[in-house]
């Protein structure tokens, strides 16, 4: 690639031609992706990005150009044959170099024949380690192409076994790659594993089974840096939203991590809110209460230290409307709903009487949509209807919001709502339909 058969002395003709197939609209195909080839083969793109990269313009538009090239089917099928140009492009000073090559990675992962396998290509190659290396010093673009990379790379079988290899010792394992790396490098190790859960069940499994959830958890116990924790809530919150997590997360220690977040005066009011709506949102499915244990003490924890917050009178207005929209997502869910409900004193109190309190609007929106959830709005007609006693609980909770007010009965306090701004009355009507 380096001869002087596919060098040129004068590179303004590739430039503009690159330039303008970078530039031309609409999705590449092969057809023009083999008619620009057919004029500058790649070995010649690629002699002129290692050899002509102080011309200005040319690195940024051949990278530019090679990216839409790899993205075809035509592309794609020749990057088996230039595994030493990607091994190059990985370790190159130039970071736009360095993208290039993780995103060649990505193109070949995605759009390789079947006949050739692409995770021994990257055996062979040695490209793992370089995407681990671009990961954790590249920068933001790299990293983020890395992860993409690296994410394509776990959804095969053999690319499983290379991102999480059999021997817990080995240098590539991401629990000894974030022990060593520097604080950035260990979030972004921490944002990949969260990638790399949302990829398949299969693949969450492997993370579990690789004990790389608990480096989360232990980011959590063993810091007190305020943003550094939350980071990783909102990698958590992240976690929370894949379908397969409640499974795993349920037998990890993020249950009672949240709910000693939740309940501990000493930790700043925004971790407290965003422990509270990473409960809301893993305890909004019903799936959970079949993995946690049968008296469901991590949630009903939860809802205790939810609920000792709304308590508070002096609490914070942003941490109290958290707390109350976590308490209708937690309620969203059947079971979740019949807890609130029922555990003494039943914590969805705090919602029904927030709903009905016109001098603290924010509050109020935020409980209105939370009764909408607790009373079945969002949940299917099969399983709209509560049991008895948790049925029992919001009737008579909501009779006895009626009686402290001056329209002493449920159907005058709904109409004096009703008569509130637009998106008050809003709320309502979802509201009404299940309950009024």
């Amino acid at each position: 690639m380096d001869g002087e058969e596919f060098s040129m002395e004068d590179p303004s003709q590739l430039l503009q031609s690159a330039s303008e197939f970078a530039n031309y609209p609409g999705v590449p195909n092969d057809v023009a992706a083999k008619e620009f080839l057919d004029r500058f083969p790649l070995p010649v793109i690629i002699n002129a990005l290692q050899t002509k990269s102080e011309v200005p313009g040319l690195e940024a538009t051949l990278v530019a150009c090679l990216e839409r090239i790899f993205k075809t089917k035509c592309g794609a099928s020749l990057i088996p044959h230039y595994m030493p140009f990607v091994q190059v492009g990985l370790t190159a000073d130039s970071q736009l170099v360095r993208c290039l090559a993780c995103k060649t990675v990505s193109c070949l992962l995605k759009n390789i024949d079947e006949t050739i396998s692409a995770a021994q290509l990257i055996i062979d190659n040695g490209v793992y380690p370089l995407l681990l290396d671009c990961l954790i010093n590249g920068n933001e673009q790299v990293a983020t192409a890395s992860m993409e990379a690296i994410e394509k790379l776990a959804g095969s079988q053999k690319g499983m076994e290379i991102v999480f290899p059999a021997n817990n010792s080995d240098d590539m394992h991401l629990g000894n790659l974030s022990a060593r790396c520097s604080s950035l490098g260990r979030v972004r190790v921490l944002s990949l594993i969260v990638k790399l859960f949302s990829v398949s069940r299969d693949v969450a499994s492997a993370v579990y089974n690789s004990n790389l959830l608990s480096l989360l958890e232990a980011k959590i116990r063993d810091t007190d840096d305020t943003l550094v924790s939350l980071s990783v809530f909102e990698l958590f919150y992240e976690l929370a939203e894949v379908k397969h997590a409640t499974e795993f997360l349920s037998k990890t220690t993020l249950v009672q991590l949240l709910s000693s977040t939740i309940s501990n005066m000493s930790k700043e009011a925004i971790l407290r809110s965003r422990a509270m709506m990473i409960s809301g949102r893993l305890l909004s499915n019903d799936n959970i209460y079949m993995f946690i244990d049968e008296s469901n003490l991590g949630v009903k924890a939860i809802i205790s230290a939810i609920d000792g917050r709304l308590r508070l009178e002096s609490q914070d207005l942003n941490e109290c409307e958290s707390a109350l929209e976590a308490l209708g997502q937690i309620g969203s869910s059947n079971q979740g709903a019949t807890l609130l409900l029922t555990i003494s004193p039943p914590a969805a109190r705090h919602v029904i009487d927030a709903a009905f309190d016109k001098h603290a609007r924010g509050k109020q929106l935020a409980s209105l949509h939370s009764l909408a959830n607790i009373s079945g709005e969002t949940r299917s007609d099969s399983n709209i209807i509560l049991n008895g006693d948790a049925e029992e609980s919001l009737r008579l909770l909501i009779y006895e919001a009626a009686s402290k007010s001056s329209k002493l009965t449920p159907s005058g306090l709904f109409l004096s709502v009703l008569q509130q701004d637009s998106q008050v009355r809003l709320a309502v009507w979802k509201l009404d339909i299940n309950v009024a």
